[in-house]
Protein backbone atom coordinates (compact mmCIF):
# COMPACT_ATOMS: atom_id res chain seq x y z
CA UNK A 1 0.00 0.00 0.00
CA UNK A 2 1.13 3.23 -0.66
CA UNK A 3 2.00 6.07 1.38
CA UNK A 4 1.48 10.04 0.15
CA UNK A 5 3.26 12.41 1.66
CA UNK A 6 1.79 15.36 3.13
CA UNK A 7 3.71 18.82 2.33
CA UNK A 8 4.05 21.42 5.23
CA UNK A 9 3.00 24.82 4.57
CA UNK A 10 5.90 27.44 4.22
CA UNK A 11 5.45 29.68 7.49
CA UNK A 12 4.99 32.93 6.77
CA UNK A 13 7.59 35.49 7.82
CA UNK A 14 7.04 37.73 10.27
CA UNK A 15 7.69 41.65 9.10
CA UNK A 16 9.45 43.05 11.95
CA UNK A 17 7.95 46.12 13.07
CA UNK A 18 9.43 49.69 12.10
CA UNK A 19 10.25 52.11 14.78
CA UNK A 20 9.07 55.71 13.28
CA UNK A 21 11.82 57.32 11.59
CA UNK A 22 13.14 60.88 13.35
CA UNK A 23 11.79 62.90 10.68
CA UNK A 24 8.06 61.44 10.57
CA UNK A 25 8.97 61.92 14.77
CA UNK A 26 10.10 65.54 14.09
CA UNK A 27 7.04 66.12 11.98
CA UNK A 28 4.78 64.55 14.51
CA UNK A 29 6.38 67.45 17.36
CA UNK A 30 6.15 70.38 15.02
CA UNK A 31 2.38 69.43 14.24
CA UNK A 32 2.00 69.17 17.81
CA UNK A 33 3.25 72.43 18.62
CA UNK A 34 0.98 74.05 15.57
CA UNK A 35 -1.77 73.27 17.28
CA UNK A 36 -0.86 73.79 20.92
CA UNK A 37 0.30 77.03 19.35
CA UNK A 38 -2.98 77.69 17.83
CA UNK A 39 -5.45 76.00 20.79
CA UNK A 40 -3.19 78.21 23.29
CA UNK A 41 -3.82 81.72 20.71
CA UNK A 42 -7.36 81.30 20.36
CA UNK A 43 -7.47 81.02 24.14
CA UNK A 44 -5.90 84.31 24.37
CA UNK A 45 -7.52 85.89 21.75
CA UNK A 46 -10.79 84.70 23.07
CA UNK A 47 -9.82 85.95 26.50
CA UNK A 48 -8.76 89.24 24.84
CA UNK A 49 -12.12 89.85 22.93
CA UNK A 50 -14.00 89.54 25.98
CA UNK A 51 -12.43 90.73 29.02
CA UNK A 52 -13.56 94.35 29.66
CA UNK A 53 -11.44 97.50 28.52
CA UNK A 54 -11.17 100.41 30.83
CA UNK A 55 -13.90 103.06 29.41
CA UNK A 56 -11.80 106.29 27.63
CA UNK A 57 -11.69 109.20 29.84
CA UNK A 58 -14.69 111.22 27.87
CA UNK A 59 -17.16 107.89 28.58
CA UNK A 60 -17.42 108.18 24.70
CA UNK A 61 -16.28 107.87 21.07
CA UNK A 62 -17.03 109.74 17.72
CA UNK A 63 -16.26 107.34 14.79
CA UNK A 64 -15.65 109.17 11.61
CA UNK A 65 -16.87 107.20 8.28
CA UNK A 66 -14.31 104.81 7.05
CA UNK A 67 -13.14 101.27 6.85
CA UNK A 68 -12.61 98.80 9.69
CA UNK A 69 -8.72 99.72 9.82
CA UNK A 70 -9.78 103.26 10.36
CA UNK A 71 -12.41 102.43 12.59
CA UNK A 72 -9.67 100.54 14.64
CA UNK A 73 -7.15 103.50 14.93
CA UNK A 74 -9.62 105.68 15.85
CA UNK A 75 -10.83 103.57 18.61
CA UNK A 76 -7.16 103.14 19.75
CA UNK A 77 -6.63 106.49 19.45
CA UNK A 78 -9.89 107.32 22.08
CA UNK A 79 -8.37 104.90 24.29
CA UNK A 80 -11.48 102.20 24.14
CA UNK A 81 -9.69 99.78 22.94
CA UNK A 82 -5.44 98.74 22.77
CA UNK A 83 -4.47 97.11 19.57
CA UNK A 84 -5.79 98.36 16.30
CA UNK A 85 -4.55 94.53 14.35
CA UNK A 86 -6.31 92.24 16.76
CA UNK A 87 -9.54 94.66 16.84
CA UNK A 88 -8.71 94.63 12.80
CA UNK A 89 -9.06 90.70 13.40
CA UNK A 90 -11.82 90.38 15.68
CA UNK A 91 -14.05 92.08 13.24
CA UNK A 92 -13.14 90.31 10.39
CA UNK A 93 -13.50 86.98 11.60
CA UNK A 94 -16.85 87.61 12.94
CA UNK A 95 -17.80 89.11 9.78
CA UNK A 96 -18.66 92.66 10.86
CA UNK A 97 -15.98 94.68 9.17
CA UNK A 98 -17.92 95.76 6.67
CA UNK A 99 -21.42 96.89 8.71
CA UNK A 100 -19.02 99.03 10.99
CA UNK A 101 -21.33 103.04 11.56
CA UNK A 102 -20.02 106.39 12.01
CA UNK A 103 -21.40 108.55 15.03
CA UNK A 104 -20.84 108.60 18.63
CA UNK A 105 -21.33 105.78 21.24
CA UNK A 106 -21.61 106.35 24.88
CA UNK A 107 -19.82 103.46 26.97
CA UNK A 108 -21.01 104.08 30.44
CA UNK A 109 -19.51 101.01 31.56
CA UNK A 110 -16.36 99.36 30.91
CA UNK A 111 -16.94 97.43 27.66
CA UNK A 112 -15.04 94.42 26.02
CA UNK A 113 -13.73 94.85 22.63
CA UNK A 114 -16.07 92.06 21.45
CA UNK A 115 -19.59 93.88 22.73
CA UNK A 116 -17.96 97.24 21.38
CA UNK A 117 -17.69 95.68 17.88
CA UNK A 118 -21.63 94.56 17.86
CA UNK A 119 -22.24 98.13 19.79
CA UNK A 120 -20.91 99.52 16.13
CA UNK A 121 -22.01 97.00 13.99
CA UNK A 122 -25.85 97.86 15.20
CA UNK A 123 -24.76 101.50 14.75
CA UNK A 124 -26.25 102.37 18.56
CA UNK A 125 -25.16 105.93 18.45
CA UNK A 126 -25.92 108.67 20.89
CA UNK A 127 -28.80 110.62 19.70
CA UNK A 128 -29.12 114.31 20.12
CA UNK A 129 -32.01 116.56 19.25
CA UNK A 130 -31.62 119.96 17.24
CA UNK A 131 -34.93 121.81 17.09
CA UNK A 132 -35.58 124.51 14.41
CA UNK A 133 -38.01 127.16 15.31
CA UNK A 134 -41.15 128.53 12.93
CA UNK A 135 -39.95 131.80 12.54
CA UNK A 136 -35.70 132.08 12.88
CA UNK A 137 -34.22 133.63 9.94
CA UNK A 138 -31.25 131.98 8.64
CA UNK A 139 -29.10 134.39 10.59
CA UNK A 140 -30.51 132.97 14.12
CA UNK A 141 -30.29 129.45 12.63
CA UNK A 142 -26.96 129.57 11.51
CA UNK A 143 -25.56 130.53 15.36
CA UNK A 144 -27.89 127.52 16.73
CA UNK A 145 -25.80 125.43 14.48
CA UNK A 146 -22.26 126.91 14.80
CA UNK A 147 -23.01 127.53 19.26
CA UNK A 148 -24.60 123.37 19.01
CA UNK A 149 -22.44 121.59 21.39
CA UNK A 150 -22.68 117.96 19.83
CA UNK A 151 -22.49 119.37 15.86
CA UNK A 152 -19.52 119.38 13.75
CA UNK A 153 -19.32 122.57 12.69
CA UNK A 154 -18.01 122.14 8.64
CA UNK A 155 -20.15 125.19 7.77
CA UNK A 156 -18.82 127.84 10.31
CA UNK A 157 -16.53 129.53 8.38
CA UNK A 158 -18.49 129.46 5.01
CA UNK A 159 -20.34 132.12 3.60
CA UNK A 160 -23.97 131.45 2.54
CA UNK A 161 -23.27 130.72 -1.78
CA UNK A 162 -20.41 127.95 -0.29
CA UNK A 163 -23.12 126.65 1.86
CA UNK A 164 -25.77 126.57 -0.85
CA UNK A 165 -23.38 125.60 -3.45
CA UNK A 166 -22.34 122.51 -1.02
CA UNK A 167 -26.07 121.28 -0.73
CA UNK A 168 -26.50 121.74 -4.30
CA UNK A 169 -29.06 124.30 -3.96
CA UNK A 170 -30.04 126.80 -6.81
CA UNK A 171 -31.42 129.76 -4.42
CA UNK A 172 -30.78 133.42 -3.62
CA UNK A 173 -30.46 132.54 -0.02
CA UNK A 174 -30.68 130.34 2.27
CA UNK A 175 -33.49 131.87 3.89
CA UNK A 176 -36.23 129.99 4.12
CA UNK A 177 -35.54 126.44 3.06
CA UNK A 178 -35.16 124.56 6.02
CA UNK A 179 -38.20 123.30 7.83
CA UNK A 180 -38.54 123.98 11.44
CA UNK A 181 -38.88 120.74 13.63
CA UNK A 182 -36.81 119.02 15.75
CA UNK A 183 -34.26 116.79 14.30
CA UNK A 184 -32.43 114.05 16.38
CA UNK A 185 -28.68 114.09 15.22
CA UNK A 186 -25.92 111.46 16.09
CA UNK A 187 -23.49 113.01 18.57
CA UNK A 188 -20.40 114.72 16.31
CA UNK A 189 -22.22 114.47 13.21
CA UNK A 190 -22.06 117.27 10.55
CA UNK A 191 -23.71 120.23 10.32
CA UNK A 192 -24.13 120.23 6.55
CA UNK A 193 -26.54 116.74 7.46
CA UNK A 194 -28.67 118.32 9.63
CA UNK A 195 -29.32 121.76 6.77
CA UNK A 196 -29.22 118.72 3.89
CA UNK A 197 -32.58 117.00 6.16
CA UNK A 198 -34.04 120.20 6.98
CA UNK A 199 -34.07 121.75 3.24
CA UNK A 200 -35.32 117.90 1.93
CA UNK A 201 -38.36 118.12 4.34
CA UNK A 202 -39.01 121.82 3.43
CA UNK A 203 -39.04 120.83 -0.13
CA UNK A 204 -41.17 118.19 0.01
CA UNK A 205 -44.00 120.04 2.16
CA UNK A 206 -43.89 123.05 -0.17
CA UNK A 207 -44.55 120.43 -2.63
CA UNK A 208 -47.12 119.67 -1.17
CA UNK A 209 -48.80 122.54 -0.36
CA UNK A 210 -48.55 124.15 -3.61
CA UNK A 211 -49.72 120.79 -5.09
CA UNK A 212 -52.96 121.28 -2.87
CA UNK A 213 -52.95 125.07 -3.73
CA UNK A 214 -56.45 126.83 -4.55
CA UNK A 215 -57.41 127.79 -8.54
CA UNK A 216 -56.14 131.24 -9.72
CA UNK A 217 -53.92 132.25 -6.74
CA UNK A 218 -51.50 135.18 -7.45
CA UNK A 219 -48.37 133.52 -6.89
CA UNK A 220 -46.50 131.73 -10.03
CA UNK A 221 -43.82 129.53 -8.09
CA UNK A 222 -43.60 127.29 -4.99
CA UNK A 223 -41.03 129.86 -3.98
CA UNK A 224 -43.39 132.64 -4.45
CA UNK A 225 -45.90 130.88 -1.71
CA UNK A 226 -42.89 130.06 0.29
CA UNK A 227 -41.93 133.87 0.63
CA UNK A 228 -45.81 134.70 1.05
CA UNK A 229 -46.04 131.64 3.69
CA UNK A 230 -42.95 133.48 5.61
CA UNK A 231 -44.80 136.94 5.92
CA UNK A 232 -47.97 135.39 7.13
CA UNK A 233 -45.53 133.54 10.07
CA UNK A 234 -44.10 136.48 11.22
CA UNK A 235 -47.50 138.21 11.22
CA UNK A 236 -49.49 135.81 13.02
CA UNK A 237 -50.47 135.83 16.92
CA UNK A 238 -53.00 133.67 16.78
CA UNK A 239 -53.09 130.60 15.04
CA UNK A 240 -56.59 130.91 14.25
CA UNK A 241 -55.65 134.29 12.08
CA UNK A 242 -53.37 132.73 9.98
CA UNK A 243 -55.48 131.31 6.95
CA UNK A 244 -57.31 135.25 7.22
CA UNK A 245 -53.90 137.08 7.34
CA UNK A 246 -52.53 135.24 4.53
CA UNK A 247 -55.98 135.88 2.51
CA UNK A 248 -55.38 140.25 3.69
CA UNK A 249 -52.24 139.92 1.52
CA UNK A 250 -53.13 137.64 -1.39
CA UNK A 251 -56.05 140.17 -2.03
CA UNK A 252 -53.43 142.79 -1.64
CA UNK A 253 -51.53 140.85 -4.42
CA UNK A 254 -54.69 140.71 -6.70
CA UNK A 255 -55.38 144.55 -6.67
CA UNK A 256 -52.13 145.51 -7.08
CA UNK A 257 -51.30 147.05 -3.40
CA UNK A 258 -48.56 146.95 -1.45
CA UNK A 259 -48.12 144.53 1.05
CA UNK A 260 -47.38 147.26 3.60
CA UNK A 261 -46.22 144.49 6.44
CA UNK A 262 -43.70 145.49 9.36
CA UNK A 263 -41.58 142.36 9.13
CA UNK A 264 -40.32 142.43 5.77
CA UNK A 265 -39.18 146.17 6.73
CA UNK A 266 -37.46 144.75 9.80
CA UNK A 267 -35.80 142.12 7.54
CA UNK A 268 -34.55 144.76 5.72
CA UNK A 269 -32.92 146.42 8.39
CA UNK A 270 -31.14 143.59 9.48
CA UNK A 271 -28.69 143.42 12.56
CA UNK A 272 -29.00 147.29 12.75
CA UNK A 273 -33.03 146.99 13.99
CA UNK A 274 -33.03 147.36 18.07
CA UNK A 275 -36.05 146.46 18.62
CA UNK A 276 -38.55 149.27 17.61
CA UNK A 277 -39.67 149.86 14.18
CA UNK A 278 -39.70 153.61 13.27
CA UNK A 279 -40.90 156.33 10.24
CA UNK A 280 -37.40 156.21 9.20
CA UNK A 281 -37.55 152.35 9.17
CA UNK A 282 -40.34 152.57 6.86
CA UNK A 283 -39.51 155.49 4.38
CA UNK A 284 -35.84 154.10 3.79
CA UNK A 285 -36.06 151.45 0.73
CA UNK A 286 -34.31 147.72 0.54
CA UNK A 287 -35.93 145.09 -1.29
CA UNK A 288 -37.53 143.78 1.45
CA UNK A 289 -39.31 147.27 2.15
CA UNK A 290 -42.83 146.40 1.40
CA UNK A 291 -43.98 149.76 1.98
CA UNK A 292 -41.30 151.32 -0.85
CA UNK A 293 -41.74 148.41 -3.49
CA UNK A 294 -44.85 146.54 -4.54
CA UNK A 295 -45.20 143.07 -4.96
CA UNK A 296 -43.48 140.49 -2.54
CA UNK A 297 -39.67 140.48 -1.33
CA UNK A 298 -37.05 138.93 -3.27
CA UNK A 299 -36.87 135.96 -0.52
CA UNK A 300 -38.80 134.65 2.46
CA UNK A 301 -37.83 136.04 5.72
CA UNK A 302 -37.91 133.36 8.41
CA UNK A 303 -38.49 129.79 8.14
CA UNK A 304 -42.06 128.62 8.33
CA UNK A 305 -43.92 125.99 9.36
CA UNK A 306 -46.31 123.82 7.78
CA UNK A 307 -49.43 125.80 8.76
CA UNK A 308 -48.20 128.80 7.02
CA UNK A 309 -47.82 126.74 4.26
CA UNK A 310 -51.32 125.79 4.31
CA UNK A 311 -52.25 129.15 4.50
CA UNK A 312 -50.48 130.82 1.76
CA UNK A 313 -51.39 128.41 -0.27
CA UNK A 314 -55.00 127.88 1.19
CA UNK A 315 -55.89 131.57 2.05
CA UNK A 316 -59.29 132.73 3.34
CA UNK A 317 -61.58 134.19 1.30
CA UNK A 318 -62.41 137.40 2.89
CA UNK A 319 -62.91 140.89 1.81
CA UNK A 320 -60.58 142.56 4.50
CA UNK A 321 -57.23 144.37 2.50
CA UNK A 322 -56.24 145.94 6.28
CA UNK A 323 -55.63 144.44 9.50
CA UNK A 324 -54.18 145.50 12.88
CA UNK A 325 -53.22 143.74 16.31
CA UNK A 326 -55.24 143.84 18.85
CA UNK A 327 -52.50 143.58 21.63
CA UNK A 328 -53.60 139.77 22.81
CA UNK A 329 -51.82 138.10 20.03
CA UNK A 330 -54.96 138.45 17.76
CA UNK A 331 -56.13 140.89 14.85
CA UNK A 332 -58.51 143.03 14.04
CA UNK A 333 -59.51 143.07 9.95
CA UNK A 334 -61.07 145.86 8.20
CA UNK A 335 -62.37 145.96 4.62
CA UNK A 336 -62.11 149.60 4.04
CA UNK A 337 -59.59 152.20 4.69
CA UNK A 338 -61.90 154.16 7.40
CA UNK A 339 -62.47 150.68 9.20
CA UNK A 340 -59.25 150.07 9.41
CA UNK A 341 -57.80 153.79 11.07
CA UNK A 342 -60.67 153.35 13.55
CA UNK A 343 -59.20 150.31 14.61
CA UNK A 344 -55.45 151.18 14.66
CA UNK A 345 -56.96 154.05 17.38
CA UNK A 346 -58.66 152.13 18.69
CA UNK A 347 -56.17 149.08 19.67
CA UNK A 348 -53.01 150.76 19.40
CA UNK A 349 -53.97 153.71 21.70
CA UNK A 350 -54.58 150.88 24.11
CA UNK A 351 -51.28 149.16 23.60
Amino acid sequence: MAVTATKKKPTPKKTPNKSPSIWGRLFGLVLFGILAAAIAGGAWFYSWAVTEQPSPPSHSVLIESGGVNSVAQQLVRQGAVDSVPLFVLLARISGKDAELKAGSYSLKVPISPWMLLKKLGKGEVDLQMFSIIEGWNWRQLRQALNTHPYLKHDSANMSDEEILAALGISALSPEGLFFPESYRIDKGSSDFKLLARAHRLMQEKLDDAWASRKPDLPLKTPYEALILASIVEKETGKAADRPVIAGVFTNRLRQGMRLQTDPTVIYGVGEAFKGDITKAHLRTDTPYNTYTRAGLPPTPIAMVGEAALTAATQPAVTKAVYFVAKGDGSSAFSETLDQHNAAVRKYLRNN
